[in-house]
């Protein structure tokens, strides 16, 4: 691509997530300038001599208040309007079955369709998006390209050396991440409960609102094996959390969740991780090495859940370091299919198939 290519990708800094910074710095190594949606229409000039919008996230709407969620609903609106009158090529990432937030439903749905009948390029990070696209939108024109998710290796500091020495009972497990109502902690709390001094249960992360924190204290309250950290986790920081536990454990909603960067994270700094079978580990086909399940009903999901978390017991009881083995498995599973300087290659042949 020639160093005059200019693009906007949106969004294109993200402080809670490195996907973006990954993705953004590869872009501009490889010749892009790129703006913030923001900039896009603020000049003739500007909004003249971009050739290309990429779009991450865009069909979730403020819903904060029904006079935001319209507001930010109508602005998205006057920006693919813009795309299309000024002949810009667009891209859109699809990240979730469905928007997490629930008051905004219908009107995410809306602009997906909007996002999807417009859109040249279709970028999934999971086989199973395609399906899923295709038995939504059955007359879709998009080109769809299946590009992975990038790994983290590094990206939030060194990985910590292991200790090859008998690991201590209890097992540690860890929830990493964003605290929101889709990503199940309750049901997380209330089967650590179940299992009393053999699991240590560590939830990390900062809840999206005052109250849901309050909530989240009151559940644990009493047990002397569930930790709370719920506060943002510096970036510094992530590393030495993983190292501490003996495997990640992130119970989504399967209604909605399709990828995750908690999942490639934990894989990258040598962990592996009690998960839904969703799009993430579909794509990986890691057999034993991974702790999936699916369920119907919550019922189902605690079920399962409970069962995963014996399974990993035993494991980790009979051979202290049969957990961390499977983590570094993933890790070199991960460098292989999510290598992100190839992740970054295979956009730049997108946009330049778009752009030719």
């Amino acid at each position: 691509m020639s160093l005059t290519t200019k693009i906007i990708f949106n969004p294109c800094e993200n402080k809670e997530n490195q996907y973006i910074a990954i993705l953004v710095n590869g872009l501009e190594k490889h010749g892009f300038d790129v703006s913030k949606l923001d900039d896009f229409l603020s000049s003739g000039d500007h909004y003249r001599s971009l050739q290309l919008v990429h779009l991450n996230w865009f069909e979730n709407l403020d819903d904060s208040s029904r006079q935001s969620m319209w507001k930010s609903y109508f602005r998205k609106l006057v920006v693919l309007a813009a795309v299309k009158f000024g002949k810009k090529k667009l891209v859109w990432t699809m990240h979730n079955r469905l928007s997490h937030e629930k008051k905004s439903g219908k009107l995410s749905r809306s602009l997906t369709r909007k996002l999807v009948s417009q859109a040249n390029a279709i970028v999934i990070h999971s086989a199973v998006s395609e399906e899923i696209l295709r038995s939504q939108y059955p007359t879709l024109q998009a080109k769809i390209v299946h590009i992975p998710h990038p790994d983290f290796m590094d990206v939030y500091g060194p990985m910590i050396p292991e200790d090859r020495g008998n690991r201590s009972s209890p097992l540690k497990l860890l929830f990493l991440g964003a605290i929101k109502p889709y990503k199940n902690i309750e049901l997380l709390i209330e089967v650590a409960k179940r299992f009393g001094e053999e699991v240590q249960l560590t939830v990390a992360g900062n809840p999206n609102s005052s109250s849901y924190r309050e909530e989240l204290k009151k559940l644990a309250q009493g047990t002397g094996n569930i930790s709370l950290d719920l506060k943002f986790i510096p970036d510094e920081d992530l590393p030495n959390y993983i190292h501490q536990s003996d495997l990640l454990i992130l119970p989504y909603s399967l209604e909605s969740s399709l990828n995750s960067g908690t999942v490639i994270l934990g894989f990258s700094y040598g962990r592996t991780v009690i998960c839904p079978r969703i799009g993430t580990i579909d794509d990986l086909d890691a057999g034993q090495d991974v702790f999936d399940y699916s369920y119907d009903t919550e019922t189902e999901h605690l079920e399962a859940l409970e069962k995963q978390i014996k399974i990993a017991i035993k494991l980790h009881q009979n051979d202290s370091n049969s957990l961390i083995g499977k983590g570094h498995r993933m890790q070199n599973l991960v460098l292989k299919n999510n290598n992100k300087e190839n992740v970054v290659r295979q956009l730049v042949e997108l946009y330049g198939s778009l752009l030719h």
